[in-house]
């Protein structure tokens, strides 16, 4: 009898252990702070994991979860955004209606700047949540030349690239002492530029990209080649051709750059996730500070729980044809409306691609700490090339991007300039 009261016990007591983890979590709807995930209890916390995460710490694809796993877990970060920015979504959001064109497409009217949808509700709710994503609070000008994107192929093989990365919002600016539009801005909604610094076979290349404030205009991509000591206009058509020898396609950035003219979205449901937003760029910026699948040790920091929405977000169905997926499935953050996690999937709707889109706040001149400010960990899985492509936005220079006047003296030069970085003219100066 003793024996069997020993047993009965030890059963109990398993059971305890077992179900307390995940009373915590379903009880509470949060993860308490100074929770360890790993992959011996990953499964008591998968509610609050987007779909792709799970797949990784289930092991049913190549890239997976490593045995010494473990990911730190604090609490919530909250940062308010700027003032100007709610102003602007108070004084104008009302005006913003959806607009069916007659050849299938969405686009809004009556937009100005702020948030467009404080409260998408239904109908259209998905779409509203995506249209608010694209609008999302950014600061005018962000920048940085140590900006690093590494591909990693099946047999572990490494390759890198660091880039020169300005981006500038001319149209439906939202921060204190500039207007809403740039006396320069042209019809462009915000443009983004690069250039290639290392490998040095390929150093001065440059993209440009504007994308328009008429959200039905189709956005314009330019590419000078050193060699050629020409601008070649990319096509309306290349969205699905990987840039800088990664996997990453034009589409893919930061979750989603397709748009909101040839998608539309549908709401799934609500989900607090797991998400990373505060890092050191002198620590993210080190690849030591990853695991194999370049998923970010504990080193870099502590990842927090976020109510978030799930959105699917596919083409509309008369530009399907030839399109590279078909169908996206993203979390987006309900208060920053970052995307923090996105499953892609091909056109016969099996996985492709799990993503993970982290963004990392810093802080915005006067405006404080702000969770949007170009600051990336992003790492996107191939899981059926078995390839996996990282964005990060800190390198050896532990600075990660700057933005406002910071971008006006980076290591001597000045990113603020519009008619280098914003404008096509401006591709050819590098040759000076």
């Amino acid at each position: 009898m003793l024996k069997r009261s020993r047993t009965l016990l030890i059963a109990i007591l398993a059971l305890v252990a077992y179900a307390a983890p995940c009373a915590a979590a379903g009880n509470q709807g949060q993860i308490p702070p100074s929770t360890v995930i790993t992959l011996q209890n990953w499964q008591h916390y998968k509610q609050f994991m987007p779909d792709g995460m799970q797949a990784l710490f289930s092991g049913a694809y190549p890239w997976k979860m490593p045995a010494d796993f473990r990911m730190l877990v604090g609490p919530a970060a909250s940062y308010p955004l700027p003032k100007s920015y709610q102003e602007n979504t108070a004084k104008y959001s009302q005006l913003v209606r959806i607009k069916d064109l007659p050849d299938g497409r969405h686009t809004i009217t009556g937009y100005v700047a702020g948030l467009p949808f404080p409260d998408p509700a239904e109908p259209g709710k998905g779409y509203k949540i995506l249209v608010d994503n694209w609008y999302r609070y950014i600061p005018y000008l962000y920048c940085g030349d140590d900006s690093h994107q590494y591909l990693v192929n099946h047999s572990g093989q490494r390759t890198g690239y660091r880039l020169v990365q300005v981006v500038r919002r001319l149209s439906h600016i939202s921060e204190a002492g500039q207007p809403i539009t740039d006396p320069h801005a042209q019809g462009v909604d915000f443009s983004e530029y690069s250039m290639q610094l290392e490998p040095e076979e390929g150093k001065y290349t440059e993209t440009l990209t504007l994308y328009y404030a008429d959200p039905a205009k189709a956005e314009d991509t330019f590419i000078f080649v050193p060699k050629l000591r020409r601008i070649i206009r990319g096509s309306p058509n290349s969205r699905c051709a990987p840039i800088n020898g990664g996997d990453f396609t034009p589409d893919d950035f930061e979750g989603f750059r397709g748009g909101i003219a040839r998608f539309q979205a549908d709401y799934i449901k609500d989900q607090r996730v797991l998400s990373l937003t505060r890092a050191d760029p002198k620590v993210y910026g080190n690849l030591a500070n990853y695991y194999p699948l370049y998923f970010p040790k504990p080193e870099v920091g502590k990842w927090e729980v976020r109510d978030s929405y799930m959105i699917d977000t596919r083409r509309i169905p008369s530009l399907r044809a030839g399109y590279c997926y078909g169908k996206r499935i993203m979390w987006i953050d309900k208060y920053s409306y970052n995307i923090s996690w996105a499953d892609v999937y091909d056109p016969a709707m099996k996985l492709l691609k799990i993503t993970m889109s982290e963004k990392i706040a810093a802080p915005v001149g006067s405006e404080g700490m702000q969770f949007n400010t170009g600051n990336n960990i992003e790492t996107s899985w191939d899981i059926r090339a078995i390839h996996l492509s990282t964005w990060l936005t800190s390198g050896s220079s532990g600075r990660g991007l700057v933005n406002q006047q910071a971008c006006r003296n980076l290591d001597g030069v000045n990113y603020d300039d519009i008619q280098q970085y914003s404008t096509v003219g401006g591709l050819t100066q590098i040759m000076r």
